[in-house]
């Protein structure tokens, strides 16, 4: 499946920031912005939502917390009950650390696996790339041709009056 972009390079972050609120108001759907660094406000800009991801995080520590507790209570109270400085077998204070540090691990490995998964971002041979120069030192706004009604002259005009130093079409084969 191909798919054809416009691709509007900016050479700065208020301009494009500028330019995505025009370009949207004038009722085209960008595809995404892709830029060297995080932009502050590029998200309210381009309209995406809150991630949900702080949703799975928790659930993830969950399920650390709630493995941590199973795992010193079943192994330290019915597996191999042993009497540790005279403590309770089932001592919850002692069991502090290890729940913490399991919540912390199920946390951050649930976090990373749902990121990828989400994203679709795997080790690949040949990562597909807009623009290049979108890694170094300028800003690219992409919009997808087929999705918007629009042909590549009127955009190119439209991403030229709100900045763009320059707009090339690129045709990107998703497999």
């Amino acid at each position: 499946m191909t798919k054809r972009f416009a691709l509007g390079v900016f050479e700065d972050e208020d301009v494009l920031l500028h330019a995505i609120d025009n370009v949207r108001g004038a009722g085209v759907k960008i595809y995404d912005v892709f830029s060297p660094y995080p932009v502050h406000g590029i998200d309210d800009a381009l309209g995406i939502e809150r991630s949900r991801l702080p949703i799975a995080a928790f659930f993830y520590g969950m399920c650390g917390l709630a493995f941590s507790l199973w795992l010193q209570i079943y192994t330290l109270g019915f597996d191999w009950p042993m009497i540790i400085g005279g403590k309770p077998q089932i001592a919850l204070p002692a069991f502090i650390p290890v729940a913490f540090e399991l919540t912390v691990f199920f946390t951050c490995h649930g976090m990373v696996i749902t990121f990828y998964t989400i994203t679709g971002l795997y080790p690949r041979f040949k990562t597909p790339v807009m623009d290049v120069r979108s890694t170094d030192d300028k800003f690219v706004m992409a919009i997808e041709l087929d999705e918007n009604n629009s042909s590549l002259p009127k955009l190119t005009q439209l991403l030229r009056e709100n900045g763009a130093s320059e707009v090339n079409q690129k045709e990107m084969t998703k497999k």
